[in-house]
């Protein structure tokens, strides 16, 4: 198991694809977590002052800013994840890899292991880059940053965890759907697209609304107890633990999936 441990390390560190796609995480958190982050703390200078800002508590104001790389960067581990997989099937290396490792179990395991350093320096990189830009935002609208406040750094911790835990759902994803390009399209169109409008559609129907705490982007944000679609009425979150494990229950389901449509057969 070391062996191939150390092997899928290697090849994560061998290539630019991890930090390039790291400074692509920086340059889109920054971006999003500035422009939404001065919407939150501006709300109610921009509709007049005839509103209700979009959090009228400040610290939820500051736990949602400092949310918001969970609630959108999500999709940069999840990709890492994703292709640790995919790209051993996009340049045939998969052959090579179950050749030197005939153990699939151990192949597949050594992905999930392998990815989580990484994916702890993207949770690091893009949870301290969506904290410098939002307490920025709150000096400049001249709101506490609450960057003293335990229950804000205990948000932060989780939110860097379950970053952690999406680039894990990523690589059960890949495994499940090996054609890179698809995975890609599928992932961005699912997180950036489809989701966000399912839960505020669910939002509006009253029997769904439960089934919206249970979407993936949603546990993942209840992790860190604070969520920037819940402040605009789209639906409550789980509690953390609940958050957790229903995201990590994704992870297990997709590796599953990839483990008996994928590794259990012949790959040619």
């Amino acid at each position: 198991m070391s062996a191939a441990l150390t092997s899928e390390i290697r090849k994560l560190r061998s290539t630019r694809l991890w930090w390039v796609l790291l400074l692509c995480q920086l340059g889109g958190i920054a971006f999003l977590s500035g422009s939404l982050a001065f919407s939150i703390a501006f709300a109610d200078e921009f509709a007049g002052g005839d509103t209700q800002p979009v959090a009228t508590d400040p610290l939820t104001t500051a736990l949602t800013i400092y949310s918001l790389p969970v609630s959108f960067g999500y999709v940069f581990p999840v990709i890492l994840g994703a292709l640790v997989v995919t790209a051993e099937f996009r340049h045939r290396t998969i052959d090579t890899t179950v050749l030197l490792e005939p153990s699939r179990a151990r192949v597949i395991a050594s992905k999930f292991i392998a990815v989580i350093p990484f994916a702890a320096v993207y949770a690091v990189v893009g949870i301290a880059t969506g904290i410098a830009v939002g307490a920025g935002v709150l000096a400049i609208a001249g709101e506490p940053t609450f960057l003293d406040d335990g229950e804000v750094w205990r948000s932060i911790g989780l939110g860097i965890a379950a970053m952690i835990v999406w680039a894990l759902v990523g690589v059960g994803f890949g495994s499940a759907l090996t054609n890179q390009v698809v995975v890609i399209v599928v992932l961005l169109g699912w997180t950036q697209l489809v989701e966000p409008i399912l839960r505020v559609a669910i939002a509006f129907i009253e029997p769904l609304q439960p089934v919206g705490r249970f979407l993936p982007g949603a546990a993942g944000e209840a992790m860190t107890g604070a969520s920037f679609y819940s402040t605009l009425g789209a639906g409550d979150l789980l509690s953390a633990g609940a958050g957790f494990a229903v995201l990590l229950g994704y992870a297990v389901a997709a590796g599953a999936i990839g483990w008996l449509v994928t590794f259990r057969r012949d790959i040619a």
